[in-house]
């Protein structure tokens, strides 16, 4: 929150909740003295300003003053501990720590136990200055390497450091006042970590968990993770048979099993339509390409650690593509461009491969080859606008389509102060930034600006979308660049009869479709809608007295997905919970009574018993829902 100025008396104690309604403003505690105070709290003034915070920001003190608690605990357990760093983090927080018997899962409910106690003591925490020589005594002399090492690489004379009981650590800070203000916590998972991320350093035990303000907020959490636990696409994909990862291929390369290859082949061909739809033309490039066309376009030179190796071929490099750009722009520039050809719109379903580390890979969701919706759009300076509006609608369509409503849109713009980090002249950013902000406004969306977060090349709008458990995932991206249009000296001729350089604009929906696919997956637990499952209507002959029948069934529904259950020596309910651990959206019973009133009885796998219907009646139901692409 913004400092609000009052008038206080350094030394005298004070009604946190007063000073709050002194300054009018809505805030849920104070900061003096780099110490967090609640409303509900009296606090004695120091010479320090008072700043005032929301609840928010509270919250991720709290969550950085339980990872201290939680290393007081784990230090009080097993003292020969070595802390690394404990920060807050989206969900809650993390401690890293070399501890020489290690940590397993089968420890945590030691070591909450032992932050009860700490927490129950009400342990005051004090913050302390000091010099960075003294500092570094103090840590030597607690055989904290660790520490040591942070405080050598911080920049100034002096550091600050946090003390609750016996246990001292090297924080910025805030923390919390007192151990009795952390009370819901939960800790939820331990991993290994390497120190400062680098694989060539010592091991680390890292320890997740979080922390609320209430037991009804974790609880709310613990249920949220819970669910997104039962929805976890890597769990999912295994159960539905949509995809694998296999070992002798390689980490982080996927394999498409003929489930998921329906489900993709299903949305590709809707993307495909609506881009023909709205004046976009296909294309297809290679996977690699000479070494030489990456230095053109600048990736050898900024992005080279995260592309793969290069590979030899008749005296020539090449490389595998990790961005599909500069092949659009060689398409481009196949032949001379006329200010009457613009807009040009290039897009493709490429398949790109960068480089991530083991550790950072996971699922569909974290991988190293993956196929972009990619799509460039040249055109004039005039047209960035409109055509930033249609790429809107376009987005805005797909995840309404999907699901999505909830979305949360950022426009990032270059940083005034440091114009020189960025290519291009002012009025080109001018330019670009307004057509931007203009696009968002002339659709009423909500949004906001992120000073100095623009790629060096130009402005970008990022969309969020939230999901079934409250989570935001990157989706859509647009982003204007002035940087490739130079670099391959790109052209078109203007009215005028001269050269003028295009504007180039970048633009994904679904941004990877696998990535895209893992978020479908969690976003309706494995039940997709009736026009992309890979099975949409299962048939259960009770006996095989049924069969001959069930295969009329079946050839009267030719025109969909359909699986006849042949295995009538399982007993039928047996068979329908097979269905529904499946997520088959729909399950047509036939026995002796569906025969002779030539019917079927419908099963809806979310719904239940839908009764019986003719074969035409549920015909028309399922046609209606698949060009409705209704969700179940």
């Amino acid at each position: 929150m913004d400092s609000v100025k009052i008038d206080v008396n350094p030394g005298e104690t004070y009604k946190v909740r007063d000073l709050i309604s002194k300054a009018d403003v809505d805030a849920f505690g104070i900061i003096t003295s780099g110490l967090l105070f609640t409303a509900d709290e009296t606090v004695t003034v120091g010479d320090e300003d008072i700043e005032f915070v929301s609840k928010e920001e509270a919250l991720s003190i709290l969550r950085h003053s339980a990872s201290h608690l939680m290393a007081q605990a784990v230090k009080n357990l097993f003292p020969d501990t070595k802390l690394g760093i404990g920060p807050a983090i989206e969900n809650g927080f993390y401690y890293d720590m070399l501890v020489s018997e290690g940590l397993t899962e089968d420890k945590i409910p030691r070591i909450e136990e032992e932050m009860e106690k700490l927490s129950n003591q009400n342990l005051p925490v004090e913050r302390q200055v000091m010099t960075k020589e003294d500092a570094k005594k103090l840590f030597l002399s607690l055989n904290e390497p660790f520490k040591v090492e942070l405080i050598e690489e911080i920049e100034g004379e002096q550091v600050t450091i946090y003390k609750q009981g016996d246990f001292v650590d090297l924080c910025r800070g805030p923390h919390v006042n007192n151990t009795g203000l952390i009370k819901h916590f939960k800790l939820l998972s331990i991993s290994g970590a390497y120190w400062r991320g680098d694989e060539n350093r010592e091991q680390l035990t890292r320890v997740y968990g979080t922390c609320f303000w209430s037991a009804e907020e974790l609880e709310e959490f613990l249920r949220n993770l819970e669910e997104a636990e039962r929805r976890d696409h890597r769990k999912l994909g295994k159960q539905l048979d949509l995809f694998s990862i296999n070992e002798d291929i390689g980490p982080g390369l996927i394999l498409w099993h003929p489930n998921g290859a329906v489900i993709r082949k299903e949305i590709e061909d809707y993307w495909r339509q609506a881009h023909i739809e709205n004046g976009y033309q296909l294309v297809y490039t290679p996977h690699v390409a000479r070494t030489k066309l990456w230095e053109i376009s600048g990736h050898l030179s900024f992005y080279k650690e995260n592309m793969f190796p290069s590979m030899e071929l008749e005296n020539q490099s090449y490389l595998v593509k990790p961005m599909n750009c500069p092949f659009h722009v060689q398409i481009y520039k196949t032949k001379t461009r006329s200010y009457k050809e613009l807009p040009i719109r290039f897009a493709e379903l490429g398949t790109v491969y960068r480089f991530e580390r083991s550790g950072v890979l996971h699922g569909l969701l974290r991988v190293r080859g993956f196929t972009q919706d990619d799509a460039h759009i040249f055109c004039t300076r005039e047209q960035v606008e409109e055509e930033v509006e249609k790429v809107l609608d376009m987005a805005l369509g797909i995840y309404r389509l999907f699901g999505f409503e909830d979305l949360r849109i950022e426009l990032s713009v270059r940083d005034p102060k440091n114009k020189d980090k960025y290519v291009g002249d002012d009025d080109v950013w001018e330019l670009a930034e307004s057509a931007l902000s203009g696009a968002l406004k002339a659709r009423d969306l909500d949004f906001t600006v992120a000073e100095g977060e623009a790629k060096f090349y130009g402005p970008a709008i990022d969309i969020k979308v939230k999901d079934a458990l409250g989570r935001y995932w990157q989706g859509p991206t647009i982003q204007v660049d002035f940087n490739l249009p130079r670099r391959f000296n790109m052209k078109y001729t203007g009215q005028d009869g001269l050269e003028h350089e295009p504007v180039m604009i970048h633009r994904a929906l679904l941004g990877s479709l696998e990535r895209f696919f893992a978020l479908l997956i969690e976003q309706y637990s494995g039940w997709f809608p009736l026009w992309v499952a890979p099975e949409q209507v299962r048939i259960l002959p009770i006996t095989e007295d049924q069969m001959q029948y069930a295969q009329s069934v079946a050839e009267g529904l030719k025109e969909f997905r359909v699986k006849l259950d042949t295995d009538t020596g399982s007993k039928l309910g047996y068979r329908i919970r097979r269905g529904q651990t499946e997520k088959v959206p729909y399950m047509l019973v036939v026995g002796s009574k569906e025969v002779e009133s030539g019917v079927v009885s419908v099963r809806h796998g979310v719904k239940g018993d839908l009764g019986q219907m003719s074969l035409d009646e549920f015909k028309s139901m399922i046609k209606e829902e698949i060009e409705n692409k209704v969700h179940l």
